[in-house]
C-alpha cells in the first residue's frame, strides 16, 4: 500500500515537472515581436525602433499610421524611416484626434512591430477679461487662464500584451487540476488518519 502512495505522489510530481517546460516553450513560441515605441507631442506622432538596422536601396523601411477605418499598411499615411543602425525613427505631423495603429515594416520585409496609440485633443489656454466702467472712471479687469494638458497620447510600450496559445492554457489547466486533486487527497487523508 505504501508503494502505491509513493507512486501516486511521484507521478503527480513528474507530471507537474513535465508540464512546466511545455508551458514555458508554448509562451515563447507565440510571443509577438514588438520593438517599437510610439510617442506624441501635440499633433505630432513619432515612432522609434532599433529593429530596422539594415538598409536596402538606401532605405531602412517604412512606417504607416492607420486610422480606425483603414485595414492594412498600404492604406495608412506612410513615411520612410530615418536614422542610424542603432536607432530609426519616423514622424507624422498634423494628426487629428483619434485612435490610430502604427505599423513599422523594415526594408527586408519583416514587421518590427504594431502599436495602438490615442491622440488626445490639445486645448489652448483660455483667457477671459471683463471691464466695468463706473461714474468715477475706474476700470476693473480680471483674467483667468488654465494650463493645457501635457499628456497628448495614451499609448504604452510595445509588447504590453501577449497572446497565449492553447497549449499554454491546457498545461496550466493540468497543473491546476493536479494541485486541486493533491490538496483534496491530503485533506481527506488527514481527516481519517486510520486509513492509508
Amino acid at each position: 500500500m505504501r508503494m502505491t502512495q509513493m507512486l501516486v505522489r511521484s507521478g503527480l510530481t513528474v507530471a507537474a515537472a513535465a508540464a512546466l517546460p511545455l508551458t514555458l516553450t508554448a509562451t515563447e513560441a507565440v510571443a509577438v515581436n514588438t520593438v517599437i515605441n510610439v510617442t506624441t507631442s501635440g499633433t505630432t506622432v513619432q515612432v522609434t525602433t532599433t529593429d530596422c538596422a539594415t538598409r536596402s536601396n538606401g532605405s531602412m523601411g517604412n512606417a504607416s499610421l492607420l486610422s480606425s477605418s483603414q485595414a492594412n499598411f498600404a492604406q495608412g499615411r506612410q513615411v520612410t524611416l530615418s536614422g542610424t543602425s542603432t536607432s530609426q525613427a519616423a514622424a507624422w505631423s498634423n494628426v487629428t484626434t483619434g485612435t490610430y495603429t502604427v505599423i513599422v515594416v523594415c526594408a527586408d520585409g519583416t514587421t518590427a512591430g504594431t502599436q495602438s496609440v490615442t491622440v488626445s485633443p490639445v486645448s489652448s489656454p483660455t483667457i477671459s477679461a471683463t471691464a466695468t466702467a463706473t461714474a468715477t472712471a475706474t476700470a476693473t479687469a480680471t483674467a483667468t487662464s488654465s494650463a493645457s494638458p501635457s499628456r497628448g497620447v495614451m499609448g504604452g510600450m510595445g509588447g504590453g500584451t501577449k497572446d497565449y496559445g492553447t497549449a499554454t492554457y491546457a498545461a496550466g489547466g493540468v497543473l491546476v487540476a493536479a494541485g486541486v486533486g493533491a490538496t483534496v487527497w491530503v485533506l481527506r487523508r488527514r481527516a481519517k488518519p486510520h486509513r492509508l
